[in-house]
């Protein structure tokens, strides 16, 4: 099979691909027109599921109530999984496209019609050389990643077992297709995220000598934040704190009694992590006390970074490169995954795939480059036959 790239032309050619990549299209085109959210993806589930069996592709059985785990090669040797994820975003579309959500507030505004199309073009091309498969590969259609659910669930269902290494992808609207790029070590951040309720003393708004100011109280807090990393975190680490949302009384003369704010926190050292939440306690409480109210935090700890295999990422990085990829060595991405997961119990690597989307991740008009889907797909079909001979020593 003869691929090259034409980056700056945003087009390719593949002998032989023509039919496959229309069919990996209307796949995607399919899946964009009924998008699902996190842990209702039961219509995404069967199409995965229909169009697998259609490819005579094996599906295993592991309880899911949304998702799919299939296979590809023989009972014996190592084991590769790809992973995809197949949850939509509660977004409105307003990319304009014909083939648009039909959901009203619901939209594929992250790209997993994208990723799952990938990953489905992966399998059709393994399907077709499985007989010269020195192990399986597994493939993850996996659900609730916008929930950062989905991979915990494949995980105690059972999807990882006996697996060798695992890669999955995410594409990149800022870059061109025909780029790809990852990186050894943190690649995505943690996330966490948090919530501030402020209490203070409600009054009349032309009396707030008789209350004690909540509002003003929240805002003194949010800008206090900031100074939670410019002034507790090392200049040569990175980490984030961002209030997103602020709610607080419901009419224009009361001075409400409380408000709360919430926001997320991202970081790439555990260590800083750590001690991120503390430090927001003691800023929360001094100034709240400061202007006489109180302030309490609640914090919800999210998925771990997404920590590459230095041997896998680099291992992947040759491997676009020998495909024709454009490569690229990744920065660190404040933005998180739940594939992180799975890198906690196998090694792998985590990659980005060039889409050129004039506008980015979950915007409402979003819209990646179809013609980046069918060269990823082969991509992988090569990444995984080249990690299943590398892992059996051929």
């Amino acid at each position: 099979m003869s691929i090259s790239l034409a980056n700056d032309e945003r087009t390719h050619t593949v002998s032989g691909s023509s039919e496959l990549e229309k069919k990996l299209i209307a796949h995607r085109r399919e899946l964009h027109q009924n998008p699902e959210l996190s842990n209702q993806e039961f219509a995404t589930t069967q199409r995965i599921t229909d169009w697998l069996n259609a490819a005579g592709v094996r599906i295993l059985d592991l309880g899911l109530k949304t998702g799919v785990v299939a296979e590809i090669g023989p009972q014996h040797g190592p084991v590769v999984a790809l992973r995809g994820d197949i949850d939509a975003l509660p977004i409105e579309e307003a990319s304009g496209v014909p083939f648009s959500s039909q959901h009203p507030g619901v939209m594929h505004a992250c790209g997993h019609d994208f990723h799952t199309s990938v990953i489905l073009g992966a399998a059709y091309l393994l399907k077709a050389r499985e007989d010269q498969l020195p192990g399986r590969v597994r493939l993850f259609f996996q659900p609730a990643e916008e929930r950062f659910g989905g991979a915990s669930q494949l995980i105690k269902a059972g999807a990882l077992e006996n697996v060798d290494a695992i890669f999955g992808l995410h594409n990149a609207p800022e870059l061109p297709v025909g780029t790809f790029s990852t990186k050894g070590g943190a690649f995505y951040a943690n996330v966490d995220r948090f919530s501030i309720t402020i209490t203070g003393k409600g009054a009349h708004a032309a009396h707030p000598e008789e209350g004690v100011d909540s509002i003003v109280t929240a805002s003194h807090i949010v800008s206090a934040l900031q100074t939670v990393v410019s002034r507790n975190v090392s200049a040569q680490e990175a980490a984030v704190v961002s209030v997103t949302r602020i709610e607080g009384g419901n009419t224009w003369n009361v001075l409400p009694q409380t408000v709360e704010l919430e926001g997320t926190v991202r970081t790439h050292n555990d260590a800083v992590r750590e001690q991120i939440p503390e430090r927001i306690r003691q800023v929360i409480s001094g100034v709240a006390a400061a202007l006489g109210a109180k302030a309490e935090l609640h914090w919800f700890g999210g998925p771990p970074a997404v920590v590459n295999t230095p041997r896998w990422a680099d291992f992947s990085l040759e491997a676009a490169a020998e495909f024709g990829y454009k490569t690229e060595v990744a920065t660190a991405q404040m933005g998180g995954e739940d594939f992180a997961f799975y890198l906690h119990h196998v090694p792998g690597a985590f990659v980005s795939i060039g889409s050129a989307s004039a506008f980015g991740l979950h915007h409402p008009q979003f819209n990646p480059d179809e013609s980046a889907i069918y060269p990823a797909a082969a991509y992988f079909q090569q990444l995984a036959e080249k990690a299943l001979r590398e892992l059996t020593g051929n």
